[in-house]
């Protein structure tokens, strides 16, 4: 085989001004990229600002590869701080190394350092994505990552004309890292985002974004596959294109029994794959995304992205580009009625292995709480804060995985609980529950092949929301989930063992539960997460240790030389 070399200019990409990209690969099953983290201006919303980028554009470019291919991608941070970058969705099988949540996995790369990442993929197929994964900064440093399927192999479904890839994302006026900087000083809500995004774009629906929103130009007749990616800070989404069905074929590099559809919800953190056919009369029509939030009291962004799915042809531009009608932002129905309808392909080329009985269980309650805040920066005697069965997750300055992987004491202690402490009724009336929580560094330990369960409980501590759970190292099967508190006796009877998604990033339904399942095949130390990031920046984090198995091909891989040091 041979060896595709894809350097990246630095300087400014322009997502608005690509075409839609031919289906076509280099045949080859090693990808060499440089990512360079730099500074660069972007004016959006009548205001420039400068800001943290990988090779100057924003999103940052697309990792293209195939199943089974070995991505190296060599980082060099030029910036004013640390950051990590995460292959959001890819196994790295034996691999943690590589998988970058900051002092979970490695320590930073400091600024004047480079650290080559090896990305290993294996079954996934479809859409993934990376990101920074330390502080806010992913916010702004974040791409695709297109894996097609493997030489001598097709779709499950009949092969698109073309394919584009559709990142919703967050903007700030203001420095992200300061957001958040200011938000654990103060120990308050951080602030919201001043927009959404379309590929880099608020759309002409803001002030001073007529000029450049994005469009997406087609041929009548022709089948188009979007690759769209929540990479939205704080705020699952509703999407959809003016006067078009969606067909949705994929989630998270897997693929689904195809929903037809007018809108889907989409979670930071998920990826969905959609055929879309131009066969409406040649025209402009928005794309068009807003915020699904149901919690009475969250704050979160209001606002609504657009871009123009604009037909190639000879007619006169409308003088008003109809829109989407999407669910309004609170429409927990409209959400559920979407995501109840996901279901794995379950094909004799993409099977279904979901454990039919399981060895190890856990049971996760997820809640926002408070903690003491006793320093002078602080607005109030207390702090806000999030946990995992009462656990608010601390960071340390060592790395998890090196002080596992070298038997370094004092880092994590291997006792989070693999229940609640204290029952109560969850999602009822929790008046006169304390909502106090304390800070740990705590890890789950797993056995190499157990077949894990781990229920998610939603609580109604201080505010009821949904939360879009990340498992790092893994994709999982959804094979339940419903509302109020988790019966043990009864909810499991309702499972669905035939073909449930296998996804990633799981949406926790507001006042409710969600089960998934698994295999523990991948040695590591692997991080679960809120991928909300005020939460996860409040500690709704923990982390999983599958220890090795008994032979080489079940162990970790030894780690880099060129690791960044915590020092």
């Amino acid at each position: 085989m041979g060896i595709s070399r894809l350097g990246f200019i630095v300087g400014l990409i322009w997502f608005m001004a690509m075409d839609w990209q031919v289906l076509c690969m280099a045949q080859s099953n090693v990808h060499h990229y440089n990512f360079v983290l730099q500074q660069a201006q972007f004016t959006r919303l009548c205001e420039t600002k400068t800001m943290l980028t990988v090779n100057g554009s924003f999103p940052g470019p697309t990792i293209h590869a195939r199943r089974g291919d070995t991505i190296y991608v060599n980082v060099h941070n030029e910036g004013e701080y640390g950051v990590t970058i995460h292959w959001h969705g890819v196994k790295q099988p034996r691999n943690p190394w590589s998988d970058g949540p900051e002092n979970v996995t490695q320590c930073p790369i400091q600024p004047g350092k480079n650290f080559t990442y090896e990305v290993i993929l294996s079954d996934e197929e479809g859409t993934l994505w990376w990101h920074a994964h330390s502080d806010w900064t992913r916010a702004t440093v974040h791409g695709a990552i297109v894996i097609s399927p493997a030489n001598g192999t097709t779709y499950p479904f009949p092969a698109p004309y073309a394919e584009q890839t559709i990142i919703i994302g967050s903007w700030f006026k203001g420095d992200v890292k300061a957001v958040i900087d200011e938000a654990l000083a103060t120990g308050g809500t951080p602030n919201i985002s001043n927009s959404l995004t379309i590929n880099g774009q608020p759309g002409d629906l803001y002030p001073c974004s007529e000029e450049n929103t994005y469009r997406l130009n087609v041929n009548s007749g022709r089948t188009y596959l979007l690759r769209v990616i929540n990479a939205v800070m704080n705020e699952e989404q509703f999407f959809g294109i003016a006067g078009h069905s969606l067909t949705v074929v994929g989630q998270d590099a897997a693929y689904i029994k195809p929903i037809t559809t007018n809108y889907i919800m989409i979670t930071p953190g998920q990826t969905m794959d959609i055929l879309v056919t131009a066969n409406q009369p040649p025209s402009y029509y928005y794309i068009a995304s807003h915020s699904f939030a149901d919690g009475p009291l969250a704050p979160y962004d209001k606002t609504t992205t657009t871009a123009i799915f604009q037909y190639n042809g000879n007619y006169s531009r409308p003088s008003s580009i109809p829109l989407p009608v999407l669910p309004i932002f609170n429409d927990t129905a409209a959400a559920d009625n979407y995501t109840s309808r996901v279901r794995g392909l379950a094909s004799s080329d993409h099977p279904v292995n979901v454990p039919q009985t399981v060895n190890r269980s856990l049971y996760i309650t997820v809640s926002l709480n408070f903690l003491p805040c006793t320093e002078a920066t602080c607005s109030d005697s207390t702090r806000f804060a999030a946990s995992m069965n009462n656990v608010s997750f601390q960071f340390q300055p060592i790395d998890i995985l090196q002080a596992y992987y070298r038997s370094i004491n004092g880092v994590f202690d291997a006792d989070f609980p693999s229940e609640p402490l204290k029952y109560f009724n969850f999602t009822g009336n929790v008046t006169g529950i304390n909502v106090a929580t304390g800070r740990a560094t705590k890890v789950t330990m797993l056995n190499y092949g157990e077949a894990v369960e781990i229920v998610f409980q939603g609580t109604n501590l201080l505010d009821a929301v949904n939360h879009p759970i990340h498992l790092h190292g893994f994709s999982f099967y959804l094979v339940g989930h419903g509302k109020g508190n988790f019966n043990n006796e009864t909810d499991p009877k309702s499972y669905n063992l035939i073909d449930p998604p296998e996804i990633n990033t799981v949406a926790l339904p507001r006042s409710g539960w969600a089960a998934i399942r698994f295999v523990a095949n991948n040695p590591g130390v692997w991080f679960i997460h809120c991928h909300l990031e005020r939460h996860s920046s409040w500690g709704m984090d923990t982390v999983l240790i599958v220890r090795n198995g008994r032979t080489r091909s079940q162990s970790m891989r030894p780690p880099p030389a060129s690791l960044p040091s915590c020092s």
